[in-house]
């Protein structure tokens, strides 16, 4: 039975059998993930399409979304990854300048399941006081379906366990290019050892785990050339792309999950100036030695004050994470170089010899404020440097 508004009825399931009634948004069906929440008052397309949310349902705090539309520049990867998006309102128009579509009519044409018009702002409370967990969209349903929405929970694997990183990172090796780093889409294409050598332009490889598009853009704005390399590229190949830098990426998913190329990241970052980025800030702890940890309700929007431990300076960053490194396990090797001000959490480090720096926060924002690029600014200089020792 359609509403006045013309939707359906809907319901939001949690794994608590907690049921939020509201009406049908996005693409019609059902749907099951991680119920989370995001805290940006703009920036919905970016959010959707970054890949750290893969298997999550998204809650945007921001209770009016929609209302400037989505364009093809600003989306931080080729598809939609969110398993689906929670909101209090859907603008009925989208007016700017920019935008190429509606961001519901986005929604239907990449099948992402949706609900509408029910309180968010108990429902993040539930989250922050209960902690993150499963949850179901269930179109065409009301309280009386609740039941069957649990069923579909019930059936559904645990976030923790499923490896989301093999659903959105790249498995073969890509060079990246654009005609303007900002202005420009950017260019995928196969990419050979070793090739675009006559080039004296810093290399940098990213190992690919999730990386949003932003991270490419910076690094392509810096003047660098950047290669993409799948997560499981032996040791020896990324050396054949004769790299002056590494970067390990953000991604989706329990950083435990990621073990098998742990020894991988010790050995490249022994090699080469490393740059880590949220999954790959976990990464770069585990391999020098340290623990990971999962998070009540993660930090997720582009508020987040970090305080620069050395000169107590303080920035706001962009964060989607929902684990972090822990500290009671943290390596002798490292040293902290940024706190989380709201819970104390380690928002980075670096090696204290070698040219390793990792920040669990997203420096590129996308979105968010741009506190944080000079940390792409330091790792060009590390790139920089290298050059010039090998002429």
């Amino acid at each position: 039975m359609k509403s006045l508004s013309g939707r359906s009825p809907a319901i939001l399931v949690l794994e608590d059998g907690t049921c939020f009634e509201g009406l049908s948004a996005g693409a019609p069906g059902s749907t099951v993930g991680e119920v989370v929440f995001n805290t940006s008052m703009s920036g919905y397309q970016e959010i959707a399409t970054d890949p750290s949310y893969r298997g999550q349902l998204i809650t945007y705090t921001m209770p009016h979304i929609g209302n400037y539309g989505v364009n093809a520049l600003d989306s931080e990867s080729v598809e939609t990854q969110a398993a689906g998006v929670i909101v209090r309102s859907l603008s009925r128009r989208a007016s700017n300048q920019r935008s190429e579509q509606g961001f519901e009519d986005w929604l239907v044409d990449r099948g992402v399941v949706g609900i509408c018009e029910i309180d968010t702002r108990e429902l993040t409370r539930r989250i922050r006081q209960g902690g993150v967990g499963l949850a179901a969209i269930v179109h065409d349903a009301t309280a009386q379906d609740a039941a069957a929405a649990l069923e579909l929970i019930a059936a559904h694997p645990g976030y923790g366990s499923v490896d989301y990183v093999s659903e959105v990172a790249t498995a073969r090796a890509l060079r990246v290019s654009a005609e303007d780093a900002w202005q420009s889409p950017l260019v995928l294409t196969p990419a050979a050892p070793g090739s675009d050598d006559e080039s004296k332009a810093p290399h940098v490889v990213v190992m690919d785990f999730g990386v949003k598009f932003s991270i490419l853009r910076h690094l392509l704005a810096r003047g660098m050339r950047v290669t993409l390399m799948p997560r499981d590229a032996a040791v020896e190949d990324v050396e054949a792309q004769r790299p002056d830098g590494v970067l390990w990426s953000n991604g989706p998913g329990d950083p435990d999950k990621m073990e098998p190329f742990i020894a991988g990241v010790r050995a490249l970052s022994e090699r080469y100036p490393t740059m880590g980025i949220c999954l790959g800030h976990q990464l770069l702890a585990k391999a020098f030695g340290g623990e990971t940890f999962k998070l009540g309700f993660g930090h997720r929007g582009p508020n987040q004050p970090v305080q620069n431990q050395r000169d107590k300076s303080v920035a706001m960053t962009s964060q989607n994470h929902g684990y972090a490194v822990r500290r009671e396990s943290f390596p002798d090797d490292l040293e902290i170089t940024h706190v989380n001000i709201n819970d104390d959490t380690i928002s980075g480090f670096s090696h204290k010899s070698l040219p390793v720096h990792a920040v669990q926060y997203h420096p590129e924002a996308g979105p968010g404020p741009n506190d944080a690029v000079d940390f792409f600014d330091a790792f060009a200089r590390d790139l920089d440097a290298r050059c010039a020792d090998r002429g």
